[in-house]
C-alpha cells in the first residue's frame, strides 16, 4: 500500500498585507472613504473549514474496514489477482500444524498451503516429527501409504547425501535449512467432500557452515495436494511436486553463510490462511 503526497494543497499564498500608520484626521492614507468589509474572505474560511473537517472524518473511517469494503476501483466484489484474500482463519492446532478450516474452497486452499509448509519443514528429515507431521495431516484411508511413502524417501543414504545426522539434525557449526514458503494457492477441482489444491512455493534448502557442501539455496515449486473432508477438517489423501514457476532471479548480493544461520532462528514460520 503506497500513500499519496499528503503536503499537497498545504499552506496560504505567500501573500502578507501591510497597514501603514494613519495620518491626518481622517486616519486613510489613500484618501477619500474607506469602502466598507466583504464577507467573502470570512464565508469562504468557514467553507473551507467545515471541508476540511469532512474530508478528516472521512479519512478517519477508511480505517475500520468493517462495513465498507474497500474497491481500489475494480467493480464492487471483484479481487486483484495478487490480493490477500479470506474471512476465516483456522481455529486450533494438532501439535505445530494448524487444523480447523472451513469445509469451502477458501478453506481447503488454506488447508494445502499449512500442510505444504509441514510437508517441506525440517521436521520431515527426523523420523518421529515426521510420523507425528504425516499423521497430523493425513486421510486415515492414506495414513499408511503415506507414512511409507515418505520414511523410503527419507532415508539414511539421503540424509548421508545431504550431509545430515542420522537423527536429521546437522552435524556441528552447522545450521540446517528446509522452509516452505506458499507464494499462492489455485483450486484446480472441488465438490462438497473432496478437492485437488495447487500451492506455489519457494523453498530454502541447505547447509550453512564453513565446511558445508551444501549451501542453501532457494527454489521455485508446485505442490499438488489431494484433500479429503473427513468429516470435521480437511485432510491429505496424496501429494505431488513440480518445478516452477520459476521468476527471473534479483540482484541481492548473497548472504553470508552466518547471517542465514542467523535468519533461520531468528525469524519463525507464519499459519497460511486465505
Amino acid at each position: 500500500m503506497s500513500f499519496g503526497d499528503e503536503n499537497d494543497g498545504i499552506g496560504g499564498t505567500g501573500q502578507t498585507r501591510t497597514r501603514l500608520p494613519e495620518t491626518g484626521g481622517s486616519g486613510d492614507v489613500y484618501g477619500g472613504a474607506r469602502r466598507p468589509v466583504r464577507n467573502s474572505r470570512s464565508f469562504i474560511t468557514v467553507v473551507g473549514v467545515v471541508v476540511l473537517l469532512i474530508a478528516a472524518i472521512a479519512f478517519a473511517n477508511r480505517g475500520d474496514g468493517a462495513d465498507t469494503p474497500e474497491t481500489d476501483g475494480k467493480a464492487p466484489g471483484g479481487t486483484a489477482p495478487t490480493a490477500a484474500t479470506g474471512v476465516r482463519p483456522v481455529t486450533g492446532k494438532n501439535g505445530e500444524i494448524p487444523t480447523g478450516y472451513a469445509r469451502d474452497e477458501q478453506g481447503a486452499q488454506s488447508a494445502a498451503a499449512n500442510y505444504a509448509v509441514a510437508l517441506g519443514s525440517d521436521g520431515m528429515f527426523n523420523e518421529q516429527r515426521r510420523h507425528a507431521i504425516v499423521e497430523a495431516i493425513a486421510d486415515s484411508s492414506s495414513l499408511s501409504k503415506l507414512q511409507s511413502g515418505f520414511d523410503a524417501d527419507y532415508s539414511q543414504a539421503f540424509l548421508d547425501q545431504i550431509g545430515l545426522n542420522a537423527d536429521g539434525s546437522a552435524p556441528d557449526g552447522a545450521t540446517f535449512v528446509s522452509r516452505t514458503l506458499p507464494a499462492g494457492t489455485k483450486v484446480k477441482s472441488f465438490a462438497n467432500s473432496s478437492a485437488d489444491v495447487d500451492v506455489w512455493c519457494v523453498g530454502l534448502f541447505g547447509l550453512t557452515g564453513e565446511q558445508s557442501t551444501k549451501p542453501v539455496t532457494s527454489g521455485w515449486f508446485t505442490v499438488t495436494v489431494k484433500l479429503k473432508w473427513n468429516g470435521s477438517d480437511w485432510k491429505v489423501l496424496e501429494t505431488s511436486q513440480k518445478t516452477g514457476p520459476t521468476p527471473v532471479t534479483g540482484d541481492n548480493p548473497v548472504s553470508g553463510s552466518e547471517e542465514i544461520a542467523g535468519a533461520v532462528d531468528e525469524f519463525g514460520g507464519f499459519t497460511y490462511a486465505r
